[in-house]
């Protein structure tokens, strides 16, 4: 019986194909200047990539790509590097007060874990609040079926330094917007708030709603380090999640700054030719599914798994392996 059971687990083991998939990741990172120049710079370009393909979406903030060409060149290398995946991007209009400098939000993503359901960029036009904002937030709506939250809003937003609380603050108006124009309270505001140290100064704090709401949390730890120069040590881009489900459907303390830096073992000045910010991030609960399909090649069936359905089936696999070994 014995011999038996490990024939039919070899058995099982040869036919199954099962992928374990990690949870939903979201990022936001400050390029400083992405435009023509640091897109021709292959070794930025490679950093670049390598940071940006271990998220499902990410918001590239700082983009100043005024001939339309280092965006699409980005995805392009996302494609080629990480051949699991297809990535898109989907981009606001070049935002600004002043003509000679303007900046997009763009939002990288994997098509085959996320999908664009709809997008507005918030008008500005708040009555006794009109220009509120130097870069207004482009508003994007996702679908991510696998995982717990289903649905989500991401508000981005890169403040003015000197403008940080006023923002800040007004950044409020934009989620009340969102939640009444798509009936959904799965919001996330994410980006480079400057929120912290000389911009946005303690005294101050009680004068922002998006920071007095009780059902507004803030997930990256206020002891974290955004920066990369070894000079500064602020909190300044942040991770929001709107009410207590969406809080729920966060790994717990997964929200941190990614240090790009250590992990690709570069110097302070190589590092800086990359960004002087590092990208936060946060990982969303991502219950998988279970696919069952026939191998075109032969009979035996293909199981792919992903995310939490690969846990459930290790702990049956587990308990069925047990089972047969012992009788």
């Amino acid at each position: 019986m014995r011999s038996s059971s490990l024939l039919l687990l070899s058995f099982l083991v040869g036919v199954c194909d099962v992928r374990g998939a990690s949870d939903f990741r979201v990022c936001a990172f400050n390029l400083q200047h992405y435009g023509e120049s640091k897109s021709q710079n292959s070794v930025v370009m490679s950093i670049l990539t390598k940071i940006i393909a271990r998220c499902d979406v990410c918001l590239l903030m700082e983009v100043r790509d005024t001939k339309g060409k280092a965006v699409p060149l980005l995805v392009e290398r996302l494609n080629s590097y990480d051949t699991d995946h297809e990535y898109l991007s989907v981009a606001s209009g070049r935002l600004g007060r002043s003509a000679g400098y303007q900046e997009q939000y763009v939002f990288v993503y994997r098509t085959n874990t996320v999908t664009v359901s709809d997008q507005y960029q918030y008008p500005d036009d708040r009555p006794g609040d009109v220009d509120a904002f130097s870069r207004e937030p482009f508003v994007v709506r996702f679908k991510a079926p696998t995982t717990d939250i289903k649905e989500f809003v991401l508000i981005p937003q890169h403040t003015t330094p000197a403008n940080t609380t006023k923002e800040l603050d007004a950044l409020y108006d934009v989620l009340q917007d969102v939640k009444k124009r798509w009936k959904t309270e799965n919001v996330m505001l994410l980006g480079d708030f400057n929120a912290d140290c000389g911009y946005l100064a303690k005294k101050n704090k009680k004068n922002v709603r998006l920071i007095t709401d009780k059902n507004l949390f803030w997930l990256v730890p206020e002891d974290s380090d955004t920066t990369v120069r070894k000079t500064t040590s602020c909190t300044y881009d942040r991770i929001v999640v709107n009410g207590e489900t969406f809080v729920n459907a966060v790994v717990p303390s997964s929200a941190t700054p990614f240090n790009f830096q250590m992990e690709y073992q570069l110097t302070e000045e190589q590092a800086l030719e990359v960004s002087d910010h590092y990208p936060v991030e946060v990982l969303l609960k991502n219950r998988g599914l279970l696919k069952v399909g026939r191998s075109m090649g032969n009979d035996a069936f293909k199981v792919s798994f992903t995310g939490g359905a690969l846990l459930d089936l290790m702990v049956v696999l587990g308990s069925l392996v047990f089972q047969m070994l012992s009788s």
